[in-house]
Order: structure tokens, then C-alpha cells, then sequence
């Protein structure tokens, strides 16, 4: 085995966001970490939001601006308009094969 390719190895003083001070064995001197045994919602049993950046701000901001969206086939008619019976089929086809012919002949001249 390769000699003195390995880091130190020192006690490491982790600090969490909570405020909860412990130490670990570690590479380096200090440590800082946003959730600890003391305060992640696993072992705390309670359902808290950790917000160390504002991502949770971020995306309620995000979740009202895209309720007022709307798609915009959602714009258009929302009745159903394919033909149901024998006789409303037949009677679409008719007037598909009128528009056509309509614009065959505006396109010949």
C-alpha cells in the first residue's frame, strides 16, 4: 500500500442550523450542516419546513403566479363536438366533402 496518501484524521465540531453543537470524527476542523438528529422531522416525529435558502418562499411565489395560467386549449370550446348517432356522422361527412368541393373549386380559380 501506498504511505501518507491518507488525510488526517481530527475531531470535527459540527454545528447545525438548529443550533445543536457535537463532534465526529472527521478530515477537517469544522462543520456545518442544516439538519441534525435533534431537529430532522425522521426522528423528531413532527412535519416542520427547513428552510435554509428560501426555496419554500421560492415556491409558493411560484405556485400563485401559475394559478392564473390557463393552457389554451382550455380557451377554446370544452362541448364535445364529434357526432354521436349514425345520422350526425353522416350529415359531418356531407358537410366536410361541401367545404372541400367549396375550396377546390376557389383554388381552380
Amino acid at each position: 500500500m501506498k504511505q501518507n496518501i491518507h488525510p488526517q484524521y481530527q475531531e470535527t465540531a459540527v454545528t447545525c442550523a438548529c443550533g445543536n453543537k457535537f463532534t465526529v470524527g472527521g478530515t477537517s476542523t469544522t462543520l456545518q450542516v442544516d439538519v441534525c438528529d435533534k431537529c430532522h422531522p425522521f426522528f423528531t416525529g413532527t412535519q416542520r419546513f427547513i428552510d435554509s435558502m428560501g426555496r419554500v418562499d421560492k415556491f409558493i411565489a411560484k405556485r400563485k403566479a401559475a394559478s392564473g395560467y390557463v393552457k389554451k386549449d382550455k380557451l377554446k370550446k370544452d362541448t364535445d363536438t364529434t357526432p354521436k348517432t349514425l345520422k350526425e356522422m353522416l350529415d359531418a361527412k356531407k358537410k366536410a366533402e361541401a367545404k372541400s368541393s367549396v375550396t377546390e373549386e376557389a383554388k381552380s380559380e
